[in-house]
């Protein structure tokens, strides 16, 4: 060890040696110049920069020094670290801009392509499917027929064969439109079924009539997992001479294999509705199901009840029909094994790409 009062020794201050200085600066160059990136340039600034590095030794050593032999020695010390410290800022640049000019080539743009910033728009999967509905029935000779989705309550019950006192015209049923005195009289509903547009395509039409209508109905149903106050239907209409259950049967089971595939087929479980005579509750075979294969509710059907065309304007005793109904969202809800019907309305972006949304 020195001492500041000891004789000099230059055994005991090789480190201020004009070579060892030298060595010192050609080492950190030839180190930095090594260095493949801005990390291990950082990594390497410790080693001939910090504390330990051999500069940093050798200026410690110049206390140990005569007074007349300092200044020179400061002097040599102060270069070498200098040299060192251009060395390793050069080095710092060059690799800067090599990094730069990697990331401009890997993340390069193409500024002459169009681009708008806000992604296109699709239809939902609901909407998709209902004109999937709307363009078969079309190919089969069908039209497509629309209404108000306020209606009358005439239309929407009365002309339909459901009697005042029916459970269905309930407050707990139904959303009644409120007068302008706040009480609900107004004699409108938000229509339950899309069945009010076949009352109004009897009015103005006359046989033969071949119609589906597609729509958004609406019932003072809580929100849950299967339930929803909004929902879709597809209804179908046919009259026209001669009209059975054959022809409705047979129009089913060529809609089930559309929907859900070839190997789809129909059952029908004795049912009563007001506006079909007789009436039946259609299933579906599933064989895809997420639960295994099984039958599967869809909906309604029956020949169109003889009251229902007499208030139409239809003589029931030329003309007969059949009608069916079921709903959209169930459809789509089996076709994709969704359990959640309210991810059918929630918005999310995920939920439409994930089932293919057409733009």
């Amino acid at each position: 060890m020195t001492y500041r009062n000891d004789p000099y020794d230059p055994k005991q201050a090789a480190l201020l040696d004009p070579a060892a200085l030298a060595a010192a600066v050609r080492d950190a160059r030839a180190a930095f110049a090594a260095a493949a990136n801005p990390d291990e340039l950082t990594a390497l600034r410790h080693q001939y920069l910090g504390d330990r590095a051999p500069v940093s030794l050798a200026r410690r050593e110049i206390g140990t020094l005569p007074p007349a032999a300092k200044a020179d020695a400061g002097k040599r010390v102060n270069e070498a670290r200098r040299e060192i410290e251009a060395d390793f800022a050069d080095r710092r640049a060059e690799l800067d801009r090599a990094e730069a000019e990697r990331v401009l080539v890997a993340e390069r743009v193409d500024v002459t392509l169009p681009y708008d910033r806000r992604p296109p728009g699709a239809r939902h999967p609901l909407t998709v499917l209902m004109d999937q509905m709307a363009d078969l029935f079309v190919g089969m000779g069908y039209e497509i027929a629309e209404g108000p989705e306020v209606e009358l309550e005439w239309a929407n019950f009365d002309a339909l064969n459901i009697p005042p006192d029916h459970p269905a015209r309930g407050l707990m049923d139904t959303f009644h439109i409120a007068g302008r005195d706040g009480a609900a009289d107004a004699g409108l509903v938000l229509r339950t079924h899309t069945s009010s547009v076949q009352v109004r395509t009897m009015l103005t039409r006359q046989p033969p009539i071949y119609i589906v209508c597609p729509g958004r109905v609406y019932r003072t149903d809580e929100l849950d997992a299967t339930h929803s106050p909004v929902f879709h239907q597809i209804e179908g209409l046919v009259v026209d001479r001669g009209i059975t259950m054959a022809h409705l049967r047979g129009t089913l089971e060529h809609f089930a294999r559309t929907m859900f595939g070839a190997a789809a087929r129909v059952r029908w479980r004795p049912h009563y509705f007001p506006f079909t005579e007789p009436s039946a509750e259609f299933d579906v075979w599933f064989p895809e199901h997420r639960d295994g294969p099984r039958w599967v509710e869809w909906g309604g059907c029956g020949m169109v009840n003889p009251r229902v065309l007499r208030a139409c304007g239809i003589d029931p005793e030329v003309h007969s029909g059949f009608a069916f109904g079921m709903g959209v969202d169930r459809t789509l809800m089996l076709r994709h094994g969704i359990s959640e019907i309210r991810d059918l309305f929630e918005g999310d972006v995920r939920f439409s790409r994930a089932l293919g949304a057409e733009s």
